[in-house]
């Protein structure tokens, strides 16, 4: 009967971490959506956001949303009111700023501590408004230091200026900024080797492609275990 309880419990605790729901919050630049992967036994929550040319589809969002639900983290991803409606073209970062401060009283609303995140565009919505939002840190994933080919055209401040503890993730192969080009700071800097922008790996490379996210979901794991 023991063992039946257990297994009946343990069966209990995967379903809660491997179910995904999804909800639409209107804000002021228009519905923008979450979906939720949560956490059994949650202790802080990582929103992520999307980047400029994709939604959350994207390889390294699905990987953490996967992976970290077991370890504590509930993980929202939001998609942007600009995706929501179909569009194909981001908006100005002004108006993506505005959808994020819109959705952050819905991942504040259980209570816990909320890390800020984001790929590239979704990545410098995060740094811009963790202070003022109150994120707990900001985890910045192929954080665009600048645009391809003009590293004059830098982007370290929004970076820089964070003010939270911040984890940055980037591919060794990122034209918008390789590991080596980002300046010192406060923050903490993990490379992800041969990776482009988005997290991709050559073929017949090492590491693989499944070898690469694990270094990405591991680093993030790691991280917001440390963050308490």
């Amino acid at each position: 009967m023991a063992s039946d309880a257990s297994a009946e419990t343990a069966e209990t605790a995967e379903t809660a971490e491997t179910a995904e729901t999804a909800e639409t919050v209107e804000t002021e630049a228009g519905p923008a959506r979450i979906t939720w992967r949560r956490a059994a036994v949650p202790r802080l929550v990582l929103a992520v956001g999307h980047g400029a040319g994709g939604g959350i589809e994207a390889r390294d969002l699905q990987a953490l949303a996967g992976a970290l639900p077991a370890h504590g983290v509930t993980v929202a991803l939001v998609e942007q009111p600009w995706r929501v409606a179909g569009k194909k073209v981001a908006p100005a970062p002004k108006t993506l700023d505005t959808g994020w401060r819109g959705v952050w009283p819905v991942l504040a609303g259980a209570g816990l501590p909320v890390v800020a995140g984001g790929r590239s565009a979704g990545a410098r919505v995060a740094c811009r408004t963790a202070r003022e939002l109150g994120a707990h840190a900001v985890l910045a994933l192929s954080f665009p230091l600048h645009p391809p080919g003009r590293p004059e055209k830098s982007r370290a401040a929004e970076l820089l200026g964070a003010g939270v503890p911040t984890l940055v993730v980037q591919g060794g192969n990122d034209p918008f900024g390789r590991p080596a080009e980002f300046p010192e700071g406060g923050h903490e800097l993990v490379a992800i080797p041969g990776a482009d922008h988005g997290f991709a790996v050559p073929k017949r490379a090492e590491p693989t492609q499944e070898q690469a996210l694990e270094l990405l979901t591991d680093a993030v794991t790691r991280w917001t275990a440390a963050l308490g």
